[in-house]
């Protein structure tokens, strides 16, 4: 699977690219900024770009009003399909923001049941209920994603509604070729269908790419040979900014022994997790780690880590954002440009280093040494070993741990290593080493 051994980058779409918040039905092609950021984007060492919602919607993208079509604010179908194209011709695989759990109120056939109640073709499009009534007065009630009722629950056991969900996707990948799926809430879509999502999505292209978000429990819920090939790690987002910040890597530590330890009970061993250090739903790096030396040690283990990483839109120039007043419009900002600095290069080196390496893209996972302060971890795959080494203290550290190894190339910087000689950790430090 391509994306096993790929680098992601995630752009909101709507706020990357500077539109108004709700849609004012005016057509623009602002989408055509992202190929203008393509250098940006391959000189961070991405391949493959996730965007979230694209399609016309009511506001913020994930309620959607048609699925056939671009959101007006971002430019027209033919916009896109040429900054698609445009993207295949780099080597960048195109994923798209799979919104299939709820829809808007101005969607269109919820628009007819709201028109024609009882008489409407798209009743059972819904789960509604004729004799109730709803937060906006409409005289019905219906189900609402989570309570928010302006997200409107499409009934996923509708043979037409999947027949129309189905014939939407197959329209994607005719018109902009695109290489798979992030399934929006996937914790809270129905299971078969997930199921029928798979098996159809297996007939579309070879190795289209199927992910989904899930916030916590078993991620092979959603993740299985069945449904989907991956699942958002939301439980290592947390433990790596919260282990630096607290000073405590047997947190991060122990999820990944956890995932992807040695042993039987090991949940996630083989799979290949989604990782991310931020994105479009929570404060940016920059804005959650206490130190800011340790923005460098956190894009380390994430690349580091088993799984594939993923890159947040200018996160790797270390912009910052916090939600505020309960908005996420500063999570989601428009950048006129793209910039570079020192932390920018930093993951376009851990970047090339993880795809470069078929430990760190398949390798097995073994603590090697861990204390609150650093954490060595290899990375092993068909006689391929790689040594993650962090010190997230303000001091040098003198590591000692038996590496059955003498020498070492960092996968970062180049250099050579001699175990022989001792592992001299300095302050705020990250390696790769390959061992030879």
């Amino acid at each position: 699977m391509w994306a096993y051994e790929s680098v992601f980058y995630q752009i909101y779409p709507l706020g990357f690219c500077g539109a108004p918040r709700q849609n004012d039905g005016v057509l623009e092609p602002r989408i055509r900024k992202v190929a203008d950021w393509i250098p940006h984007i391959k000189n961070c060492g991405a391949d493959a770009i996730y965007f979230s919602p694209i399609f016309d919607s009511d506001a913020h993208g994930y309620d959607t009003r048609d699925y056939r079509k671009l959101d007006c604010r971002l430019g027209s179908n033919e916009d896109f399909a040429e900054v698609c194209g445009e993207l295949h011709k780099n080597g960048i695989k195109v994923v798209l923001d799979g919104v299939f759990n709820h829809v808007g109120r101005g969607f269109w056939a919820f628009q007819d049941v709201l028109k024609n109640r009882e008489q409407s073709p798209y009743k059972d499009w819904f789960h509604i209920n004729f004799g109730g009534n709803d937060g906006y007065n409409d005289g019905l009630w219906y189900e609402g994603w989570e309570g928010h009722y302006e997200l409107v629950k499409l009934n996923l056991r509708n043979e037409a509604v999947i027949e129309h969900l189905f014939s939407c996707i197959r329209g994607w990948v005719e018109e902009f070729d695109i290489d798979g799926l992030r399934l929006d809430v996937a914790y809270c879509v129905d299971r078969d269908f997930l199921r029928r999502l798979r098996g159809f999505c297996d007939t579309l292209k070879p190795e289209f790419f199927l992910v989904g978000e899930i916030l916590g429990g078993d991620y092979t819920q959603i993740m299985n040979d069945q449904m989907l090939h991956s699942a958002t790690n939301y439980e290592c987002y947390k433990g790596l900014f919260s282990s630096l910040n607290s000073m405590n890597l047997f947190e991060i530590g122990h999820s990944l022994l956890r995932q992807f330890g040695p042993e039987n009970w090991t949940l996630y061993k083989g799979k290949h997790l989604l990782n991310f250090v931020d994105n479009h739903d929570v404060a940016r790096i920059a804005s959650n780690l206490t130190t800011k030396e340790h923005i460098p040690i956190i894009y380390a283990l994430l690349f580091g880590m088993p799984g594939i990483p993923c890159i947040y839109y200018g996160s790797e120039w270390g912009a910052e954002g916090k939600k505020e007043h309960g908005s996420d419009d500063s999570l989601r900002p428009c950048f006129e440009q793209p910039e570079s600095n020192e932390l920018t290069e930093w993951i376009a080196k851990c970047a090339a280093a993880h795809k470069g390496s078929k430990a760190l893209c398949y390798g097995d996972f073994h603590s090697i040494l861990l204390t609150n302060k650093q954490f060595i971890f290899e990375r092993s795959f068909e006689g391929q070993r790689v040594l993650v080494a962090v010190n997230a203290d303000s001091e040098a550290c003198d590591a000692h741990f038996n590496a059955n190894a003498g020498r070492a190339r960092d996968l970062i910087s180049g250099e050579t290593h001699d175990f022989g000689g001792g592992s001299q950790l300095p302050p705020y430090s990250a390696f790769f080493w390959e061992i030879y």
